[in-house]
């Protein structure tokens, strides 16, 4: 499905606070697979943008069929993240004096991987070929990610920028648990495999260099604040927002969570039945603390975890905690009937 317009946008707020804002990059709310007559980019108030397949305005030099990807795309798919990078750092260079915000979102680390007979070459011909070409498209967005951020310092950029990076999701494939590892799950999961990411904050003379915050929980939702708190852009009125403004975490000083987070993942026995096995949690899940509970929409097999002591999710301790069992599962149940 498609994003209503009408929503509140961070691009749109952003633009209205007079940045100049671009997406290059995967775009997953209409379009391609999706809906066909989903909202064009403007209409979230990007200025300029360069969308996959899977957007309402697919770029010909990335889609020359109908699909992902094709060998007869004018930039090739281990050419991508390069192709990203180049908009991403032209659109600074034109708009040098003026704010930006930028989505750069590659994609060529999610599957298929299809990396280049030269990236693959380096890597050990001992692996298994799936994960020899991983390897080679990570080391590839690797050094794009170091392109981006020289180009960022050679326009004199650097400490006027922030740069955050992240994933949506965990693993998938997981290569039997080794890309999730201390975590249980990956992607399709709402064990901490599929949910917890990497999070890196870059902005020189503002973050703090070479320091892990390992106490803040922030979640994609708390960005949307949390930007325009430093962006010095007001929030639009009346709107109600899941995420907290934790800026502060990104700058440095950890930031206790007020209020709960909440995730779902819509299974079904049809067309969504996996994964299978000890990697299939519950389809709900809310995290308050150092605990995280998992259960499903009708209240059924709650599990229940204290991650300070087992980040792992290897022994619920649902049955010593009862009445935290119990009140955290009708909190999940409740935020689940309350979504559209």
């Amino acid at each position: 499905d498609f994003l209503d317009p009408a929503a509140p946008s961070l691009a749109r707020t952003l633009k209205a606070a007079g940045y100049a804002t671009a997406h290059f990059g995967k775009w997953h709310l209409g379009g391609g697979r999706d809906v066909t007559d989903a909202p064009k980019f403007a209409a979230y108030g990007f200025d300029e943008h360069a969308g996959t397949w899977e957007s309402p305005q697919p770029h010909a030099d990335i889609t020359a069929k109908d699909w992902i990807w094709s060998p007869e795309d004018k930039v090739k798919r281990h050419d991508r993240t390069a192709f990203f990078v180049d908009r991403a750092l032209d659109f600074l260079k034109r708009h040098h004096d003026q704010p930006c915000y930028i989505n750069l979102w590659p994609d060529d680390t999610h599957t298929p991987w299809v990396p280049s007979d030269e990236q693959v070459g380096p890597q050990p011909a001992t692996l298994p070929e799936q994960q020899r070409k991983f390897r080679a498209v990570l080391v590839e967005l690797d050094r794009q990610v170091g392109r981006l951020l020289d180009g960022i310092k050679e326009l004199g950029l650097d400490e006027r920028t922030l740069v955050l990076f992240t994933s949506d999701n965990g693993a998938l494939p997981t290569f039997g648990g080794e890309r999730s590892k201390p975590y249980r799950g990956g992607k399709l999961s709402l064990y901490e495999g599929g949910i917890r990411m990497p999070f890196i904050a870059r902005w020189p003379g503002r973050v703090p260099a070479g320091r892990t915050d390992d106490r803040t929980v922030l979640a994609a939702v708390d960005l949307f604040p949390s930007l325009c708190k430093l962006a010095g852009a007001a929030l639009p009125e009346g709107a109600a927002f899941d995420g907290e403004e934790l800026s502060g975490a990104l700058l440095g000083t950890p930031a206790a969570r007020r209020q709960p987070l909440f995730w779902e993942y819509g299974r079904n026995e049809t067309a969504f039945a996996y994964p299978q096995g000890r990697d299939r949690s519950p389809r709900l899940a809310i995290r308050e603390g150092r605990w995280k509970l998992l259960v499903n929409e009708d209240g059924s097999g709650p599990e229940l975890y204290d991650l300070q002591l087992d980040a792992g999710e290897t022994k619920s301790v649902a049955e010593q905690q009862l009445e935290l069992t119990r009140r955290l599962s009708d909190a999940a149940v409740t935020w689940r009937k309350s979504l559209p």
